[in-house]
Order: C-alpha cells, then sequence, then structure tokens
C-alpha cells in the first residue's frame, strides 16, 4: 500500500471517530454560562452568575510561570417588541485580570466595573472562583425599564488573548490554549 493512500485512511479513520464521537462528551469540558440569575435591589437590575471550566490545568500552569489571565464578558439586555427588532437598552464589556506573583507565591485578581477592584489570595481555587463568578452586578436603574415589558438579557465570555504578549501569539499550542468564547447564554423576564 503506497504511503498517500495510508495517509488518506487514517484521515478518514480519524474523521469516522471526530463524527462518531457523541457530542455531549465533546462538549463535557467546553466553557460556558452557568447560573445566571437577573434580580433587582430596591433601585437596580442586578446579575448573577458564572462561568464553567474557563481555567484549565494548562492555563493554571502558565499563569504560575508568570503570564497573565484575563476573562472579558459581555452583556447585552433587549427589549422585546412584537413586530419589530428587540430593542438594545444596555451593552457591557468588562474583564477580570489575574496575575501571579512568583516572588510573593499569591495571586492577585482586578475584577473591572462596578464594584470591581483589585484582591489578593494565596491559592489557585480562590483565584479561579474571583476570575469566574460575577455577583451582584448593578446593570442599569430600574427607572430605565418599562413596567409591563418582557426583556432578554445575554452574556457570554471569552478568554481574551490581549492578556498575553505580543510574542506569545504566534505560537499556535499556545494560542489554541489561551482562546475559547463561551456561547451566548439568554434569560427571558418580565419586569
Amino acid at each position: 500500500m503506497g504511503g498517500g493512500l495510508r495517509n488518506w485512511l487514517a484521515l478518514a479513520l480519524l474523521l469516522v471517530l471526530a463524527c462518531a464521537w457523541p457530542p455531549w462528551a465533546r462538549a463535557a469540558d467546553e466553557a460556558g454560562i452557568e447560573e445566571l440569575v437577573v434580580t433587582n435591589s430596591a433601585h437596580e437590575l442586578l446579575l448573577y452568575f458564572r462561568v464553567k471550566n474557563a481555567v484549565t490545568p494548562e492555563m493554571e500552569q502558565a499563569v504560575k510561570s508568570g503570564l497573565p489571565l484575563t476573562l472579558t464578558f459581555f452583556v447585552e439586555l433587549y427589549r422585546q417588541r412584537s413586530g419589530w427588532l428587540d430593542l438594545q437598552v444596555l451593552g457591557l464589556e468588562f474583564s477580570h485580570h489575574l496575575h501571579y506573583d512568583t516572588l510573593k507565591n499569591e495571586f492577585r485578581v482586578v475584577r473591572e466595573g462596578k464594584g470591581g477592584g483589585a484582591q489578593t489570595v494565596a491559592t489557585m481555587a480562590e483565584a479561579r472562583q474571583l476570575m469566574t463568578r460575577v455577583n451582584d452586578l448593578a446593570l442599569l436603574s430600574l427607572a430605565e425599564l418599562i413596567p409591563g415589558q418582557a426583556y432578554t438579557l445575554r452574556v457570554r465570555a471569552q478568554l481574551a488573548e490581549k492578556g498575553l504578549p505580543l510574542s506569545f501569539h504566534r505560537l499556535l499550542p499556545l494560542r489554541r490554549l489561551w482562546s475559547f468564547e463561551t456561547a451566548w447564554h439568554d434569560i427571558e423576564f418580565h419586569y
């Protein structure tokens, strides 16, 4: 059997195995939004969620080697209108940044946006929780919502490559390691 035919057979076998692998098994380790909750305080619309599987063991090792990690969140709020396109009420983008100080053996998480700030923690587990959770995020004043209307809130997260030094963007295996984007996760509610 010639080398070319053997290569084609090997490729065909790989394609068959990839297609036969159950979709739920492929998606089991994919990052995604979960625990999405929209509620309100006396004056503001509040958002809670977390990103599952956002930080892999390989990423943890890279962070411990000194590479920063930036997780960017996108939040959109639409007022539903029948017979028309939904009206975007809010478009928000903010990031959480993770840095490891090798001399002090501690993690520093900087969270942008309202209620953000910097926190220093001792373990990667604490840093991962701070990076991937959004709690009590004030989106907008309740006065900006119309009573009796239906709304759709959409959230997604992206591991931002901008957190990498410029020279690392050229390394293909590292680029795959440091890039993901979750699907949009929607929730509908009435005010």
